[in-house]
């Protein structure tokens, strides 16, 4: 079993390789929490320990979105760092938030997800400041994510499935009206404010532009 390690500030990356399925799952299962966080691809396993930077980003982005959608009134159900995993494809993640939006309703009633039947969330959002050792991107399209969001520390970009392809979009398709540059305004203050002065303005700014018509659902 090899181990490459990786470390910055923001956050430390271990990965093991030929690593068995049940030697995963049991890992997984033993854990207290949802860190280290865990990425399984056909026999790599990835340990991803996130720092400050990294929960900080990844907490903020899901604020927002759960801001927007409340005064939007969009119906969400948060699966934040849940672990989806395959083993028909030997693949599993965890990612920084994730959310079901379109099929939030079918979800809601579970108390845990199986995607033998279940579908993947509908939103999956990474913080990747480091790179990691798996082309999570691959992997999310394999198990059929439709919407993956990814911030490397400066911004985020948004990506939808289309072919089993990502491909780069400028606002979420599962979240209508919601930009990366709406999300990226925000982050670039955090130095500045506190969360809840931001979370205030990004509140406002959603109601006037529902008001003005710029926000639709």
């Amino acid at each position: 079993m090899k181990t490459i390690q990786l470390s910055e500030i923001s956050e430390t990356r271990t990965v093991l390789e030929n690593v068995r399925w049940e030697t995963f799952v049991e890992l997984a299962e033993q854990r207290r929490g949802s860190v280290p966080r865990m990425t399984f691809d056909e026999g790599v396993l990835e340990l991803m320990s996130p720092r400050r930077q990294h929960e900080n980003i990844g907490s903020l982005i899901g604020r927002l979105v759960e801001t927007y959608t409340e005064v939007l009134d969009i119906e969400i159900c948060s699966v934040a760092s849940t672990t989806f995993k395959r083993k028909d494809l030997q693949k599993a993640f965890e990612a920084d938030e994730s959310y079901y939006v379109e099929h939030a309703e079918q979800i809601r009633r579970k108390k845990e997800v199986d995607l033998t039947i279940d579908p993947p969330p509908d939103l999956v959002i990474e913080v990747e400041i480091t790179s990691s050792a798996i082309r999570k991107l691959k992997l999310f399209a394999a198990m059929g994510a439709p919407e993956v969001w990814r911030h490397d520390g400066e911004r985020l970009q948004m990506y939808v499935l289309s072919d089993g392809q990502y491909v780069s979009i400028d606002s979420s398709n599962g979240v209508r009206g919601l930009t990366a540059a709406m999300i990226d305004a925000i982050l670039e203050k955090r130095f500045e404010f506190g969360e809840t002065a931001l979370v205030r303005e990004f509140r406002n700014s959603v109601k006037a532009g529902s008001a003005s018509g710029l926000a639709k659902k």
